[in-house]
């Protein structure tokens, strides 16, 4: 039985919440360019550090969270200019926001607690 892995967990469930996001983008408001952009970076967090997990080694597995972060942070952007041109509400915004912005720290504590074990970067 597998363990339970709260940042796959929230990663994924956050994964969920974009594509509907999307749906609603593209079928509400009839915007398919931010859409996409948000589309691909907001699913590609959950995605990698899936890679990561079955990665070849620790080395392999930091890579794999270390693009994951960044396509979290590119995702912030996004949820950003979404809130400042009006496709989405504050409130949208917010709770997505919320979600990334706790991913985020989850992937940077990780990393720090990594690099601080010599013996976790082989």
């Amino acid at each position: 039985m597998a363990k339970y892995n709260i940042l796959q967990e929230k990663s994924f469930a956050f994964a969920v919440r974009i594509v509907n996001l999307y749906r609603f983008l593209c079928e509400k408001n009839k915007e398919f360019v931010l859409s996409k952009q948000i589309l691909r970076s907001g699913t590609s967090i959950g995605a990698n550090i899936e890679e990561g997990i079955g990665g070849q080694s620790k080395k392999d597995f930091l890579s794999k969270l270390g693009i994951a972060y960044k396509e979290a942070r590119e995702t912030v952007y996004w949820l950003k200019l979404l809130l400042a041109t009006n496709y989405i509400t504050q409130e949208q915004a917010d709770s997505l926001l919320c979600d990334v912005e706790e991913i985020c720290r989850i992937l940077a504590k990780i990393k720090i607690t990594a690099t601080a074990n010599p013996s976790l970067n082989s």
